[in-house]
């Protein structure tokens, strides 16, 4: 009997992902489908950061308070920094308040993608999702050492005025300045490995030029005296942010419309940049990490 004729075997089929196009490159449908990712990544880097440590979570209280005291006895009482009428204490630790988030936030997410290069090379998903996560996991060091600025209001008899409505825009702009600039830091960490070193760097001078120690009102009027309007400061997203909390938390003040609205442009254009860059890049991130 002759044998059975051979079947061919079914051609195979090869699937070839390619980075859209423009805008779309973003996929923010598909970031949206991987947010139990994102979920599980804010966790993972919220244990690991607090892993082995004696005083745990008590450190996002004592790295603002810290500062604070310092700058106080040094620019409040030995330098007599203006303060815009407040007491400088707690007109340091509110702006100490949302720079240590951004500081943070910054330093963790430029390091993330490199630091998760074992997760990298061995599954897929939209890699925006890992410094996404160490920006947002420091949200809660926010809100642990938030109570302490609620006791210096109510032990300095500063209340919050109807500004407080405003205050969770100015933590999203926050929010958006920090994923926006660490974007960017991510991305370039992986090709160029130097830019560990210049974060430290980067942020040691972001704080002076960012009124933290000193208020915006100090430095606008010689600014205006060359012909620049004084909303130039927002041109630095975290004027805007830090001269915001500041307004909508002690209720202090004129709002500083026009230094948040430039702070929020050239925080978006770094967020929507940045995002940009780093999906131009991330298919290379396997290879290089």
């Amino acid at each position: 009997m002759p044998p059975a004729p051979a079947v061919p075997a079914p051609p195979l089929l090869t699937l070839v992902i390619e980075p859209r196009p423009g805008w779309r490159a973003l996929d923010l449908a598909e970031l949206w489908a991987y947010r139990e990712l994102l979920y599980f990544l804010v966790w993972r880097d919220i244990k690991v950061r607090y892993k082995q440590t004696v005083l745990g979570a008590a450190w996002a209280i004592l790295q603002p308070l810290a500062t604070a005291v310092v700058f106080t006895l040094f620019f409040g009482r030995l330098a007599h920094i203006a303060s815009d009428g407040l007491p400088y204490p707690i007109f340091s630790y509110a702006g100490l308040l949302v720079w240590t988030f951004f500081a943070q936030g910054l330093t963790q997410s430029s390091a993330s993608v490199v630091g998760s290069a074992n997760l990298i090379t061995k599954v897929y998903f939209p890699r925006l999702v890992i410094p996404l996560a160490a920006v947002v996991a420091g949200l809660l060091d926010l809100a642990v050492a938030s109570p302490l600025l609620l006791v210096m209001m109510a032990y300095y008899k500063v209340w919050p005025g109807v500004a407080v409505v405003a205050l969770p825009l100015v933590l999203l702009l926050a929010l958006l300045t920090a994923v926006g600039v660490g974007l960017w830091l991510a991305a370039l960490n992986v090709e160029y490995r130097d830019v560990r070193f210049v974060v430290p760097f980067l942020v040691q001078l972001w704080l002076f030029v960012t009124p933290v120690i000193y208020p915006a009102s100090v430095v606008a009027p010689h600014i205006e005296r060359l012909g620049v309007p004084g909303w130039v400061l927002g041109l630095n997203p975290m004027a805007g942010v830090v001269e915001g909390f500041r307004w909508a938390m002690l209720g202090h003040g004129a709002a500083p419309v026009h230094l948040i609205a430039a702070s929020a442009a050239v925080a978006l254009v770094l967020c929507v940049t940045g995002a940009l860059y780093f999906r131009s890049v991330e298919r290379e991130f396997a290879d290089v990490v």
